[in-house]
């Protein structure tokens, strides 16, 4: 086939039968739906790459329906059909975000030009788990998709488990590179002594055990894209014999004599500051400016509150999915507890918990008591831009936990926000400046105190 699901929705069923028929026959699959509600519950089981809907409908119309994948689905593009002449509705779908529209009556031809248009043909795996319905997400993909179309080198940022190897394979599968090789590595993973042939490759001898020659990381990367994840982690000796390749734009095998030519893009990643990495000596000044050439920053899950619904929505669909269980669902009470959770281990934690629910709710309509959430859980990691600011542990000053000693973190972490709080004389800005966390963070957490009765309005 040659993209993801066309989701066909239309009232009419003798027109969205021949929509379809059309659509088959031209070698696309089709899922049909007879109004916007039923086309939500098809997106809900399945990934689409098109949606194409008729706009009066009932009980959920095409503006409706435009909304909540907008919303919801944000990656989708999706077509209105519209009636000839219908200028007003034309003009209001465009504004509320469809991609397109198609005026009735067309021609078949039409439909399938259009079509052709929107092709996706390698989303399945991987742009499925790309979800940004938070305003900061939609902004930083429309600017990856930019610097997609780049040679340039991109250096990403951000905590752990928040996104960053996602959006380099996103940036990848933009590119006019796509078709090429996509190769990642660990630079935190490998040990020290073997990181060096691991990402230029060495000689049949140039070492004990090299028993054959072995093309490195860069060469496998040639004419794709190269992703150094935790760059952070290379070792001062190696960075700059990467500076060195950057700059030349060509590697040479350990045990090796000659140069071998380079044609790849430079994704980089890390969770550390890497300015404070260069003040402190452990990372190199001129690598460091040779990477940072575009700069993306991915914010924590917990400050990017609007992509957690639908992260989780499609996570317990992929999740549900593998374990036979196609109709698994989050109920409402469950999202609302997955909204007022820190999330301090990102994304990353965020599956980790819709896949445990998924497999241990027994039924499919997954509640709040099945996302077993820790009550209480360590604070959010600091942002790397703000850690040194950040204090060492959130324990009040004078207390120390026994040995052994059950600690009630969320305790120790509401004693430490209002120590800060008094330390500054209630300046809400110098707070989270010397707590490390966003404004928004601290005032949940200051609501959530006086809801528990811990603070006077």
């Amino acid at each position: 086939m040659k993209m993801l699901p066309l989701l066909i929705v239309e009232d009419d069923r003798d027109l969205r039968d021949a929509l379809c028929v059309t659509l088959e026959l031209a070698g696309y699959l089709v899922t049909p739906a007879a109004d916007g509600e039923e086309a939500l519950a098809v997106m809900q089981r399945h990934p689409v790459g098109l949606v194409i809907s008729d706009i009066q409908m009932q009980p959920l119309d095409g503006l409706g329906l435009l909304r909540a994948v907008r919303q919801t689905y944000p990656e989708v593009p999706v077509v209105l059909m519209t009636a000839y002449g219908d200028i007003e509705n034309a003009v209001a779908a465009m504004r509320a975000g469809a991609s397109d529209y198609l005026a009735k009556p067309f021609e078949p031809a039409s439909l399938l030009q259009l079509v052709e248009r929107y092709r996706r043909r390698d989303v399945a795996p991987d742009d499925a788990g790309v979800i940004a319905a938070d305003s900061k997400s939609v902004a930083l993909l429309a600017m990856a998709q930019r610097v997609a179309s780049a040679a340039t080198t991109v250096l990403l940022t951000g905590e752990s488990g928040c996104g960053k190897e996602v959006l380099a394979r996103y940036i990848h599968r933009h590119s006019t590179r796509a078709s090429q090789p996509f190769v990642a590595i660990n630079c935190a993973a490998i040990p020290d002594n073997l990181l060096e042939a691991t990402l230029f490759g060495h000689e049949r001898g140039a070492f004990t055990g090299a028993n054959q020659a072995q093309a490195g990381k860069f060469e496998q990367a040639q004419g794709g894209t190269l992703l150094l994840d935790e760059i952070a982690e290379l070792p001062l000796p190696l960075q700059a014999k990467l500076l060195r390749v950057l700059q030349e734009r060509e590697v040479e095998r350990v045990g090796g004599k000659k140069a071998i030519a380079l044609d790849i893009r430079i994704i980089a990643t890390t969770n550390r500051d890497l300015r404070a990495g260069v003040a402190a000596g452990t990372f190199r000044a001129d690598l460091f400016y040779r990477l940072n050439v575009i700069p993306l920053h991915i914010v924590p899950l917990r400050e990017r509150v609007g992509d957690i619904v639908p992260l989780a929505r499609s996570f317990v669909a992929r999740h549900a999915k593998a374990q036979g269980r196609a109709l698994a669902r989050l109920s409402p009470t469950a999202e609302k507890r997955l909204l007022a959770h820190s999330w301090a281990g990102n994304v990353r934690e965020l599956e980790n918990v819709l896949q445990r629910a998924v497999i241990l709710s027994p039924e499919d309509l997954i509640q709040a008591e099945h996302l077993d959430l820790a009550e209480t859980q360590l604070a959010a990691p600091p942002t790397p831009a703000r850690a040194a600011a950040a204090p060492c542990a959130a324990v009040p000053q004078g207390e120390v936990p026994a040995p052994g000693a059950a600690v009630d973190m969320k305790a120790l972490e509401r004693a430490h926000i209002m120590e800060t709080l008094l330390a500054v004389d209630g300046s809400r800005k110098l707070a989270v400046q010397r707590l490390g966390i966003s404004e928004r963070t601290l005032r949940y957490k200051l609501q959530q105190y006086r809801l528990e009765g811990e603070l006077q309005h």
